[in-house]
């Protein structure tokens, strides 16, 4: 007999012998036990992820964890669900989602503090961050990581120097901001109901614009015509964070046909940066202080080679996100405050009365912003309530443990949330959730580990005070010359889910002359 007639036959007799084992009712029990094994091991966590009894967090299902969780909850109510998760759970609560892993939030200020200064380099965006919002970000400062980011950073401080911050003042905050007092001064004639979100996006993007790239868009020329520009960012912008926290992101947005637009609006907004990219190449620059495009055109990246078009896209994206939406918002959520149902009206005539001691009714300067405490008091108060990041994560990229003790494995994801921090009375006291710019000029400034809005540690945001000086220049040229009327006051704005903070609906006003 041959040895290959042999092992047939010795197979055959195995397949025999084997065969009233593996009946359809005992493979049935064989899969059922396997499972059951699975459903123990993973029993509040996704399948993959280990459990972590260590630490606390919302109930879970076996085998997808918290994803119940977060496919029902209305995506404008996340942020008010971390503030009650953090009220119930402490200060260190887990959540785990197929496709992401654990995420663990924390609202301390000195854990923070360790995970964006002391530890810094044990945490980054990671790939994750890059590939969800990589049609909006890219490879540029907002997603990038070690050496790639630090050199960003570095050649874009350039540009945020106290001689610049002279120069937008003078140039282009006050002539833009006159632009607006011009349209509210029409509307207030008419009584119109005028949208002040979508008024300070456009003031935003045309400074920033003018500042960063030498491009006008033309914003407050007509600005009741819709910029397509604008609402293709903010269309982006609102689908790439749903896409962040969604395992199953590709499903919905084949099912809803929102992939398809976010196709449109990513070639738009492309076509739009590779316009100011060429037209910079062909035109060069006109003005005696660098921009952000100039300094970015004429740099040469880690490697020593000169920055493709595609990466000078990504840089002009990035910095549109920093440099229209975040003070933009934060100027809406701050006349929203002052206006209010419940507001104190002396907040917003504080700000007048300070407006017109340093003002005397002439223009914004470098030297009298910096005198406008109190209206730096109510921006700051402001962003501390509604920050124009509300949330934010990192990966862990080698194994950690936080102050307390907490362990963080790598590959674990490390989330903070500046909303829930900013209600937070332990770290802000009974009044947490009052808006109270008194709370800025009574004694010491918070720490930078207690108020997070513009970061913390080596990405401390660069704009910190080129934001800051933008929005009380334009808020005390409104202030000098109108008052305002919130057509909704006793309804709190819905916010948009997105990578900032915009009003779902916009800020609807009637606008008087004082």
């Amino acid at each position: 007999m041959t040895t290959a007639t042999s092992s047939s036959t010795q197979l055959a007799t195995l397949i025999r012998a084997l065969k009233p084992i593996f009946t359809r009712r005992s493979l049935a029990k064989i899969v059922g036990a396997y499972l059951l094994v699975l459903i123990f091991r993973y029993r509040d966590t996704p399948l993959g992820v280990q459990r972590r009894p260590d630490l606390k967090g919302p109930w879970a299902l076996p085998l997808l964890g918290n994803l119940y969780q977060i496919i029902s909850l209305p995506r404008n109510e996340v942020l008010q669900r971390q503030t009650l998760n953090h009220e119930k759970f402490g200060s260190v609560y887990a959540m785990t989602i197929p496709g992401v892993g654990r995420i663990i939030n924390i609202i301390d200020p000195d854990m923070v503090d360790h995970v964006l200064r002391v530890n810094f380099w044990a945490y980054e965006k990671g790939s994750h961050m890059r590939t969800m919002l990589g049609p909006l970000v890219g490879q540029g400062i907002f997603g990038a990581d070690g050496e790639h980011w630090k050199w960003q950073r570095k050649l874009a401080s350039h540009i945020f120097n106290v001689k610049a911050f002279r120069t937008y003042t003078s140039n282009v905050f006050c002539q833009e901001g006159q632009h607006v007092v011009d349209y509210l001064s029409s509307v207030a004639d008419t009584g119109e109901v005028v949208d002040l979100q979508e008024l300070f996006y456009k003031f935003t993007l045309e400074s920033f614009g003018e500042i960063a790239f030498g491009e006008s868009f033309g914003c407050l020329k007509d600005p009741k015509k819709e910029v397509p520009f604008a609402q293709a960012f903010d269309r982006l912008n609102h689908a790439l964070s749903e896409r962040f926290i969604s395992p199953i992101w590709k499903l919905v947005e084949w099912r809803t046909g929102r992939g398809k637009q976010v196709e449109k609006d990513t070639q738009l907004i492309y076509d739009f940066a590779y316009r100011v990219i060429r037209k910079r190449r062909e035109e060069g620059f006109q003005s005696d202080n660098k921009n952000l495009m100039q300094l970015f055109m004429e740099a040469h990246d880690e490697t020593g080679e000169p920055l493709s078009d595609e990466m000078l896209k990504d840089t002009c994206l990035n910095f549109i996100i920093a440099g229209r939406d975040t003070t933009a918002q934060a100027l809406a959520w701050c006349f929203y405050l002052m206006h209010r149902t419940g507001a104190d009206p002396a907040v917003f005539q504080n700000l007048t009365e300070e407006t017109d001691r340093i003002l005397q009714g002439g223009y914004p300067s470098y030297e009298s912003v910096k005198q406008q405490k109190y209206a730096e008091a109510c921006f700051h108060e402001t962003l501390r309530l509604y920050p124009s990041v509300p949330k934010n994560i990192k990966v862990c990229v080698q194994d950690d443990v936080l102050p307390g003790g907490v362990k963080v494995h790598r590959g674990e994801k490390i989330g903070w949330s500046s909303w829930a921090m900013g209600r937070n009375v332990g770290i802000w006291g009974a009044d947490a959730k009052e808006f109270n710019p008194e709370r800025w000029l009574n004694g010491e400034k918070p720490s930078q580990s207690k108020f997070v809005s513009f970061h913390l540690g080596p990405r401390t945001c660069l704009g910190q005070q080129f934001a800051t000086i933008e929005a009380i220049t334009l808020m005390s040229m409104l202030a000098q010359k109108f008052t305002f009327q919130l057509i909704e006051p006793d309804k709190e704005p819905a916010y948009l889910p997105s990578l900032t903070l915009p009003m779902q609906t916009g800020l609807p006003v009637r606008v008087y002359r004082r």
